[in-house]
């Protein structure tokens, strides 16, 4: 049996899966991100402006109901796209699973990769929450959100190698990720090493995407699916950049805040 029929036999393709095409749509109008983008920045000094003078807003129930929506679909992509991964992994291997050309001809995969495309609009969204209640704005969240929205419609608009690997990791972190976001939401207490899990999660995310590509590159020769220089470049850079960012965020926020909070405890004593 061939991959393609093996992964069928596993792999269910439900009937509101069964939709349109958009990819052609998308493909053609990508740049449409760079908009997007814009409009998200510009709101970003407008909001924070805005709110300067202001009292910040609770939004406890909204935020709450936010994050719970966005970990339900995060939940279901990953179930539906880590199967789809793992046949491939099982009965092609590693390079098949970078390199498989067909990956969008599957109803299944071609639903989940147009609303993961979609989703990185949506999930500007949490940046509104931060700014409402007025809470501290890290480079890292702006920096990452305006970057990934574009960089995922150029990698769509591109069909890439290595792409439903970004993919199926992005879905699983934000499966942990916003579930935790919706149990902090709820006011619930929760241990530290939740957050320090997920932020290494995160990093271990960055790593696997810079591997991939640098097979991508390797293995270009070999894989049936065109995959040009520039779409191996930003994909290597953008994941070093977001590597460089989340380790600097690990070690501030749980290795040096704890030096800190350690020197002020010895001079009270």
């Amino acid at each position: 049996m061939n991959v393609s029929f093996q992964q069928e036999m596993i792999i269910h393709t439900f009937e509101f899966e069964k939709m349109l095409d958009f990819r052609p749509w998308m493909t053609e109008y990508w740049t449409a991100s760079f908009v997007f983008a814009l409009i998200y920045l510009i709101f970003l000094f407008v909001g924070q402006r805005l709110m300067k003078d202001r009292k910040a807003f609770n939004l406890r129930l909204p935020l709450t109901i936010w994050s719970f929506t966005l970990a339900i679909f995060s939940i279901l992509g990953a179930v539906r796209t880590w199967k789809y991964l793992g046949a491939l992994l099982m009965w092609g291997g590693l390079k098949t699973s970078i390199c498989y050309p067909d990956l969008l001809k599957s109803p299944t995969i071609r639903f989940w990769t147009m609303l993961f495309v979609l989703s990185k609009i949506v999930e500007l969204g949490d940046t509104v929450f931060i700014i409402l209640r007025k809470q501290k704005l890290l480079f890292l969240h702006w920096f990452h959100h305006s970057t990934v929205l574009v960089y995922t419609w150029f990698a769509y608009k591109s069909g890439g190698t290595g792409g439903y690997w970004f993919m199926t990791m992005n879905y699983g972190v934000h499966a942990f990720m916003y579930s935790y976001y919706t149990v902090r939401a709820l006011g619930l207490k929760t241990p530290r090493i939740l957050s320090m899990i997920i932020t290494t999660l995160q990093i271990t995310q960055m790593i696997v995407g810079a591997s991939v590509s640098i097979l991508s590159f390797m293995w270009r020769k070999d894989c049936a699916s065109h995959t040009s220089k520039q779409y191996l470049f930003w994909t290597f850079a953008i994941y070093f950049a977001y590597f460089a960012l989340f380790l600097n965020y690990f070690y501030k926020a749980y290795f040096r805040s704890a030096e800190i909070k350690a020197k002020v405890k010895s001079k009270s004593q």
